[in-house]
């Protein structure tokens, strides 16, 4: 599998794929293994490198991953396969503020990592789905360094994501019902807890 892993960075960066930092990927798969995450729910897989990674934990982890680009789907499929996860991992093929999922589940970590713009529609849809303990984590916050130097932002299209990026971490931080903290780690992450289990 290691080969695999290796041979997936290599394809993400020829052909351009954003994929996670290896030290964001290495802080879920430990908060993954520190926690007892068995349900995971990931919206947005591209090439299925962050799912086969926190499904490859522990034994007891599932992913479900919801990605909408075809190829990249075909490609996470062909990826999770090739890694011997297909029991473990569930790739759905679908724009995730569409995808129905059934109330009985709820997931111990929801992993954000999709279409920036949409952060705060995903989390808002999402949560109903989060178990009581469970965590909401969201990559990116940074976003390649321009969330903090956005005036030096030329592209009019790259601007406003980077706006809608800074509504998101003002809306985790002003949220009511969530406790988020930040962490400065690969592109920025942060973590979000349901307030009531404090």
């Amino acid at each position: 599998m290691k080969e695999k892993i290796l041979e997936m960075e290599e394809y993400a960066k020829e052909k351009n794929v954003p994929i996670i930092e290896k030290k964001s990927i290495a802080f879920i798969m430990k908060y993954i293994k520190e926690h007892n995450v068995k349900n995971i729910l990931e919206i947005g897989s591209a090439i299925g490198y962050s799912a086969i990674l926190m499904a490859s934990v522990k034994e007891d982890a599932f992913v479900t991953t919801i990605e909408r680009d075809e190829d990249r789907y075909m490609e996470a499929l062909k990826n999770v396969k090739a890694c011997g996860l297909d029991k473990k991992i569930n790739v759905v093929f679908q724009d995730a503020l569409d995808v129905n999922l059934s109330a009985e589940i709820k997931y111990d970590l929801i992993f954000i990592d999709a279409a920036k713009a949409q952060n705060t529609k995903f989390f808002e849809k999402y949560k109903y789905f989060l178990a009581p303990t469970g965590v909401i984590i969201t990559d990116n916050i940074k976003f390649h360094g321009y969330v903090e130097n956005k005036d030096k932002i030329e592209s009019k299209n790259l601007r406003s994501l980077v706006s809608k990026i800074e509504e998101y971490i003002e809306f985790l931080k002003n949220n009511q019902e969530f406790k988020t903290t930040f962490y400065d780690i690969g592109d920025g992450l942060s973590v979000s807890t349901w307030k009531n289990e404090e």
